[in-house]
C-alpha cells in the first residue's frame, strides 16, 4: 500500500515552509509522523509530492529516516508537467492544484493508494481505518474519504478552507468546497457565500483512498482545463472535484471512513503552538517514540 503526500504549497499564511518546520519533540516534521503512522499500518510506500527545489532537501532527509524496507520516491510538482501533445505558454504563479499534484505520481503508483496533505495531522486510527478499507474492498471502483466532524477543523486564528460532505449512511454523495469557514458562536458561517453550519456536518481534509483509474480520468479533466483561458488565470484542479467527478458519472463508490482521533493542521502562524504541544503530548503518552526514527 502507498502513501502519497502532498507538501507542494507555499505556505503564504504561515509564513515559511511549514511542511519542513520542526514540529516534532526531535525535530520532526509533521509529515513524518503520517509516514510512520502508515508504516505501521502496512504501508510500505512512500510518495512526497514538491517544489521541484526541495526534491534533493527531502530526499536526503527521509532516506537517512525510514526504515529500509520502505519504499521512497519524492517527485517535483511542475508547471511543465502536462497531458502527451499539450502546451501551456502563458504565465502562472502558482501549481495546477492537488488533482494535478496526485497525477504528478503517475509514474509511480500502480496499487490502491491514500492521499493527504503533508501539512495535516490525522490521528493513527485514520491510517488503520484506511488500510483496512483498502484490504477489504478490492474493486478498483471503491474509493474512500476519511471523515472529520466541522467544528473539530477550524483554526481559532482565522478562516479556512474546508470541504463539506453530504452522505447516505456511510456513502458519500458530495463534497461542497467552502473557503472562508470560521467559527460565530454556535455556527459554522461561510464569509464567502453566507452559508450557515452547525458544525456537525461531516468535513473532508483531504484524506482520500484511491485507485490507480483516478490518473487516467484527472488527465482528462487537465486537457479540458487547458482549453479554457479563464480557468487557466483563475482556477485549480482539485482532487475532491474529480472524485465527485467520478460520483456524477457513477464510476466509482465513495465510503466514509470515520476517523477516531482528532484533526490538526498548521494553516497559520499561531497553529504552531497548538501543533508542537499535542505532538509532545502524543509523545509523553507513549504513542510515538522519541526520536521518531531509531
Amino acid at each position: 500500500m502507498t502513501l502519497l503526500l502532498m507538501a507542494a504549497g507555499s505556505g503564504s499564511r504561515y509564513g515559511k515552509l511549514k511542511q519542513f518546520d520542526d514540529l516534532g519533540p526531535a525535530g520532526e516534521f509533521l509529515m513524518e509522523f503520517a509516514m510512520y503512522d502508515a508504516i505501521e499500518n502496512g504501508m510500505n510506500h512512500i510518495v512526497v509530492i514538491t517544489k521541484k527545489d526541495n526534491v534533493t532537501f527531502l530526499e536526503d532527509h527521509l532516506k537517512g529516516r525510514l526504515p529500509q524496507h520502505v519504499k521512497l520516491n519524492v517527485i517535483a510538482q511542475e508547471l511543465t508537467d502536462l497531458p502527451e501533445g499539450v502546451t501551456f505558454n502563458g504565465e502562472r504563479p502558482k501549481p495546477w492544484g492537488t488533482a494535478h499534484a496526485v497525477w504528478s505520481a503517475r509514474n509511480v503508483i500502480d496499487k490502491p493508494f491514500c492521499v493527504i496533505n503533508a501539512d495535516d495531522f490525522y490521528g493513527q486510527s485514520a491510517y488503520a481505518n484506511a488500510a483496512s478499507f483498502i484490504k477489504n474492498y478490492p474493486q478498483e471502483d471503491h474509493y474512500a474519504l476519511v471523515g472529520y466532524t466541522l467544528k473539530d477543523t477550524l483554526s481559532e486564528h482565522g478562516s479556512v478552507s474546508r470541504g463539506v460532505c453530504m452522505t447516505d449512511g456511510d456513502n458519500l454523495i458530495s463534497v461542497d468546497e467552502r473557503l472562508k469557514l470560521e467559527q460565530q458562536g454556535d455556527k459554522v458561517i461561510d464569509a464567502d457565500s453566507g452559508m450557515e453550519y452547525s458544525g456537525n456536518e461531516l468535513a473532508s481534509m483531504n484524506f482520500w483512498v484511491c485507485r490507480p483509474s483516478i490518473f487516467k480520468v484527472i488527465e482528462n479533466e487537465f486537457r479540458e482545463f487547458l482549453e479554457d483561458d479563464h480557468l487557466i488565470k483563475t482556477s485549480e484542479l482539485y482532487i475532491p472535484k474529480t472524485i465527485q467527478h467520478l460520483l456524477q458519472i457513477g464510476e466509482a463508490k465513495v465510503k466514509v471512513v470515520p476517523s477516531k482521533d482528532n484533526w490538526f493542521g498548521v494553516t497559520y502562524a499561531s497553529d504552531r503552538e497548538i501543533a508542537v504541544n499535542s505532538l509532545q503530548q502524543k509523545t509523553d503518552s507513549g504513542k510515538y517514540p522519541s526520536p521518531l526514527w531509531k
